[in-house]
């Protein structure tokens, strides 16, 4: 198990060296000046134009006359040597002040998300599941069908024209309370809790067929306890793989839908950062997400074992 623990935390490494090697080189080829563009997002507005000297100084300032290998280099020197990911060329503000800023804001909405996805995902897949082929269980089949089908900014959009701007019964948009989450979080856990009932559904059916629940039913258990006690924890081993891969698309559907509702998180700073070519600070949001990410699946590792003990990690 060690061994494992070992090979997973140089997988990490390896994949988080990867990702930033990646987005570095793409942010630096996307067509447009980077000078250029941190200079319209800083000093003179979008709508003006650059002179060359202004666009020396901020070349200069920010060593973006280096070749790419050597800005690469010197950045992970000082990112993972030093610890210091650099300075935002926008906010003028160090990034890991920006990221601890914003990082309370996404982990308040992915687990805010995650929860009602698990909950209502298990719960109505185990409640189709006993209802097999009846309409109760068609119509969640269809109304699930529609959840994964539908992407999440446009259900964002419906949520709030739904709740927001016919029924006024929570704000379009914002960030303190109660009131502010629960539009992101719908939005951001529709698709995972699609996704999680499905399985639910068609792993429980499968567990509910085994020999071993006709035999606690035929002795006259009722259906709650063969469900708590017999066949829920069987059945969650599908379910717990899928959650894995859902929590990496709450952390990556996030970015659209802070946009969307004007949440301060790490996925708006993301979206602004890339548009005004903030380097420092995409590659570190990126890097938390990732981070997270693979934190996550590793997590959904170890919990196979607890699940099903024949599981052994070498």
């Amino acid at each position: 198990m060690y061994r494992y623990v070992l090979k997973r935390m140089a997988f990490v490494l390896i994949t988080l060296f990867a990702v930033i090697a990646l987005t570095f080189f793409l942010m630096n080829v996307i067509p447009g000046g980077t000078s250029e563009l941190i200079l319209k997002h800083t000093f003179i507005g979008l709508e003006e134009s650059a002179t060359e000297e202004q666009l020396a100084q901020i070349s200069d300032r920010y060593n973006l006359n280096a070749p790419l290998y050597i800005q690469f280099i010197e950045w992970i020197k000082s990112g993972f040597l030093e610890g210091d990911l650099g300075t935002s060329f926008v906010y003028h503000k160090p990034v890991l002040h920006l990221l601890m800023l914003r990082l309370p804001a996404t982990i308040i909405l992915a687990l805010s998300s995650m929860t009602i996805a698990v909950i209502g995902g298990v719960s109505l897949g185990i409640y189709a599941a006993l209802r097999e082929n009846k309409f109760a269980d068609h119509l969640l089949r269809f109304l699930t069908l529609f959840g994964v089908s539908m992407p999440g900014f446009w259900i964002g959009l419906i949520l709030i024209l739904l709740f927001s701007v016919y029924l006024k019964l929570v704000p379009v948009a914002g960030y303190g309370s109660i009131e502010n989450l629960i539009l992101p979080a719908l939005a951001l856990s529709i698709h995972s809790l699609a996704s999680i009932m499905r399985v639910t559904r068609t792993s429980m059916l499968e567990t509910l067929g085994e020999d071993y629940i006709k035999f606690a039913t035929a002795k006259g258990l009722p259906v709650n306890k063969i469900i708590s006690r017999h066949a829920l924890k069987n059945s969650m081993l599908p379910v717990v793989t899928v959650l894995g891969f859902q929590i990496g698309a709450m952390l990556g559907g996030s970015v659209v839908i802070e946009k969307v509702f004007a949440w301060p998180g790490i996925g708006s700073l993301l979206v602004d950062s890339i548009f005004a070519r903030d380097l420092p600070v995409v590659q570190a949001c990126i890097i938390v997400i990732v981070f997270l990410f693979l934190v996550v699946n590793f997590m959904v590792d170890l919990i196979y074992v607890y699940l099903d003990p024949r599981i052994k990690y070498r």
